[in-house]
C-alpha cells in the first residue's frame, strides 16, 4: 500500500494531463481550434481542468468501481478553519524555509548534477493585461494549493497514515509530492514544504493550515515572478 497509493496519486494526475491533450486534439480534428485563444486562458482552463479530472480520478474511481469511500474527514476539511489554523500557516512558512534552505545546501554541495537555477515552468509567461494576471493567481495561488492539498496531504498522506508509521508516510507523501513537480531543484524545495505540510496535518488534525500555508508559498512566488521580479535580483546584491 505504501507503493500503490503514491503511484496512484502520480499516475491519476499523468492519466488526467493525457486526457485533456487527447480531447484538445480532438477538438481540433472536429475544427474547433483554440489558436486565437490567448494562451493564458487556455493554461488557466486547461489547470483547472486537470485537477478536477484528477481529484475525480483518485477519489471518485475507487468509490465507483469497488465502493472504496474517502470521507471528508480522512481529508481533513471535514470542518471550517478555526483561528489557530491561521497562525500555524505563518510559523510552518518559518520552518519551511529554513528546511528548504538546509536541503538545497545539501543538494548544492552534493547532488553536483542538479540544476539550482532551472526556472519551473508555471505555464503562465509574459503577462501584460489584468486578466491575465487574475487567471495565473487564481490558477497558482488559490486553484493548484487546495488541489495538491486535497490529492497529496489530505488523501495520500492521510490514506498512508492507515498503513504505514507516520514518519514513512510523511517521507512518501513528500517524496510523490516533489516528483509530480518534475525538476530536480523544485522538487527538492517542495519536498522540504511537504514535510511541514504533513505536519501541520497532523498537529491541527485539519488540512485547512497546509492549505493556508501552501497559498502563502506559491503567493511570494507568484510576486517574486509576475509583480516584482527583481526583488530576488535586488536582495541577492
Amino acid at each position: 500500500m505504501g507503493l500503490v497509493l503514491p503511484l496512484w496519486v502520480l499516475g491519476s494526475f499523468i492519466l488526467a494531463q493525457v486526457i485533456a491533450i487527447v480531447f484538445i486534439q480532438l477538438l481540433s480534428l472536429i475544427g474547433i481550434s483554440f489558436s486565437g485563444v490567448n494562451t493564458s486562458v487556455v493554461n488557466a482552463a486547461t489547470g483547472a481542468v486537470i485537477y478536477v479530472l484528477t481529484i475525480t480520478l483518485v477519489i471518485g474511481l475507487p468509490w465507483l468501481v469497488k465502493k472504496y469511500r474517502t470521507s471528508r474527514q480522512e481529508i481533513g476539511i471535514q470542518e471550517t478553519p478555526a483561528w489557530l489554523d491561521f497562525l500555524l500557516a505563518p510559523s510552518g512558512f518559518l520552518v519551511y524555509i529554513v528546511l528548504s534552505a538546509i536541503l538545497v545546501m545539501i543538494a548544492t554541495n552534493f547532488l553536483t548534477f542538479v540544476d539550482m537555477e532551472q526556472v519551473q515552468d508555471t505555464g503562465f509567461s509574459q503577462l501584460t493585461q489584468r486578466y491575465e494576471y487574475i487567471l495565473a493567481f487564481l490558477t497558482l495561488v488559490v486553484i493548484a494549493p487546495i488541489a495538491e492539498e486535497i490529492l497529496f496531504r489530505g488523501y495520500l498522506f492521510g490514506k498512508l497514515r492507515q498503513h504505514v508509521p507516520l514518519w514513512i508516510a510523511i517521507i512518501i507523501t513528500s517524496l510523490a509530492f516533489g516528483l509530480a513537480h518534475g525538476a530536480w531543484n523544485v522538487g527538492i524545495d517542495v519536498f522540504a514544504l511537504s514535510i511541514v505540510l504533513c505536519l501541520l496535518r497532523v498537529v491541527s488534525k485539519s488540512l485547512w493550515p497546509s492549505i493556508m500555508l501552501h497559498m502563502l508559498k506559491n503567493g511570494l512566488a507568484y510576486y517574486l515572478l509576475f509583480i516584482d521580479p527583481t526583488l530576488l535580483t535586488s536582495l541577492g546584491g
